[in-house]
This record gives structure tokens, sequence and C-alpha cells, in this order.
């Protein structure tokens, strides 16, 4: 389980290095995609398979499923683990979410974001809005029982 938030950075040869409490990823790595909030979501292969199989699943005619394929599967990137628990992300996708040498890592339960720390400051300021928060997930129904 992905849970917390931790800051790294990109080494000179614009590898990021995961959080060792991340590392829990199989063998077989990972996938980068685009986040919705122009951040990172890397995603184990188990959590992968049933964000494609649905969007695999939508009809081909819907702009919003196009537009949504295009989203996570047109920029996908699979990824593995470097002896010294390392990745590689592509430019694009560094490009997309900002990320310049300062990450932040936030934790997701099944899977992680990576976010540049100017937008996770931003997105901070929404989430520590209680008032706001209140209205907006009044009708979600979070229970622990």
């Amino acid at each position: 389980m992905f849970l917390n938030q931790y800051q790294h950075t990109f080494d000179d040869k614009g590898r990021l290095t995961i959080p060792s409490r991340f590392r829990e990823l199989p063998e077989e790595g990972a996938f980068v995609v685009q986040g919705l909030d122009r951040n990172l979501m890397v995603l184990p292969p188990a959590a992968f398979e049933i964000i494609y199989t649905r969007l695999m699943a939508m009809s081909m005619t819907d702009p919003s499923a196009r537009l949504l394929r295009h989203i996570i599967l047109g920029n996908a990137l699979q990824v593995a683990l470097d002896s010294a628990g390392r990745i590689l992300i592509s430019t694009n996708l560094r490009e997309y979410a900002n990320l310049q040498n300062d990450v932040v890592f936030v934790g997701q339960g099944d899977y992680f974001e990576i976010w540049s720390p100017d937008l996770w400051q931003d997105q901070q300021v929404q989430i520590n809005d209680a008032s706001t928060n209140a209205q907006r997930f009044a009708t979600l129904d979070l229970k622990t029982r």
C-alpha cells in the first residue's frame, strides 16, 4: 500500500529514485501515466490492467473515451526499477507534469503520484480548505464501517 508523501530529486542522468517505502513494485515494474491534475500516476501492473480493461471496453466513437485513452494510454510508459531503486521518466511525461529537479511522491493506496513541488503546493491549498471540503465530500458517504 502506497501512503504518505516523500520528496526526492532527479539525478544528473535524469533518473528518479523511488522512496524505499514505495519500492514494493513487482519485478515487472510499473506503468507511469499522465495524471488528471498535471501530475504523474505510477501504477503497478495489476492496477494498470484494471484501468486498461475499462478503457478498452469504452466505445471508440465516444469523444470523451477517446480523450481519456489519449491521456492515459497515449503517453503511458512501462518502467522497471534499477538495482538502486531508480526509474527513468520520459521527457514528454516530465514536461507534462512540470518536473524539473525536485519532486513530491504522494501515496494513493494502490498507486502513487509524482508531483512538481509547485503544483503540489497548489493542490495543498484545496486539500486544506476545510469548509469547502465539508461541502465537496458530503455526498461521498465515507465510512469506516
